[in-house]
């Protein structure tokens, strides 16, 4: 447990004290266990690797309040992280949610980004132009209306034993999540009032109308070295929101493409996530 920004996180911790710290953020609906992979192959090459539940995830503190989940709350709470291990800068990966944090954390505070590293979802305002006009982000899209409806969303998503969280893990690659994590995941998002907080990353920072992106898109180009591993067959995230990213990011800059691969990344292709976080440390 680590209190950073007011709260206690929960933290799975690796490799040794003086390492390259690597803050590694997730995403909707998970916890820190989705990095598993990536933690011990950052420990193994000599990186001090933290996978923290993000705030109102797994065993971290979950505020009351859906504007406790707004974008300024989320940045400060890396910050907070980054100074709890005695650092002032790290090299930050995201994904999901995590790496729309991971985002605007590059944006906002690029002397205390070493790299960045982002999984699935491209740049906001990339990610907010295709939200806007093109046809295959919008359908892409449809679930965030949903997700913005309180109290609807919760009912939705709980039933049959949150049977469509669950079964969100299985697109496009139904073995592509193990199901004792799926279980870990779901069981955890059940507990009294974590289901709503986890949504409430939707509901404090995306648009109920227009654009659901719109509200994220006034970031700003990232000045530090940056990596998009996206997959081709995101259910969630098009072609449109990666391939628009690099008119974004004012440094070096690589998207890598993985064919076949879906959402889950970390679990779908854990060699290529790891390799992309030592290639952007240099390890």
């Amino acid at each position: 447990m680590v209190r950073a920004n007011g709260l206690r996180f929960r933290t799975m911790v690796d490799g040794p004290p003086q390492g390259e710290l690597f803050i590694l953020l997730h995403g909707f609906p998970e916890g820190a266990e989705s990095w598993t992979r990536q933690v011990a192959s950052l420990a193994k090459a000599g990186c001090l690797a933290v996978a923290p539940d993000l705030r109102g995830y797994g065993l971290t503190d979950a505020p009351a309040e859906k504007e406790s989940y707004a974008i300024d709350h989320l940045v400060d709470d890396v910050v907070g992280l980054i100074k709890a291990f005695g650092r002032e800068s790290a090299h930050v990966a995201g994904h999901d949610w995590g790496a729309i944090v991971a985002w605007f954390f590059a944006a906002r505070h690029p002397e205390m980004t070493k790299t960045l590293t982002v999984l699935s979802v491209g740049h906001p305002a990339a990610v907010a132009a295709a939200s806007r006009d093109d046809p295959d982000q919008q359908e892409r899209s449809r679930y965030v209306a949903l997700f913005l409806l309180e109290g609807k969303a919760e009912q939705v998503l709980a039933e049959d034993d949150y049977r469509r969280l669950r079964a969100m893990f299985a697109r496009p690659n139904p073995e592509a999540v193990p199901r004792s994590a799926i279980e870990h995941f779901a069981r955890s998002i059940a507990r009294q009032g974590r289901l709503t907080a986890a949504l409430n990353y939707y509901r404090a920072n995306l648009a109920a109308s227009g654009g659901p992106w719109e509200r994220l898109a006034n970031i700003g180009p990232i000045t530090t070295p940056t990596v998009l591993l996206w997959g081709d067959q995101d259910p969630a995230l098009g072609r449109r929101g990666a391939e628009g990213t690099a008119g974004h990011v004012a440094a070096e800059y690589k998207l890598i493409v993985l064919d076949g691969a879906g959402h889950w990344l970390q679990f779908e292709r854990p060699d290529e996530v790891s390799s992309a976080l030592a290639a952007a440390a240099n390890l």
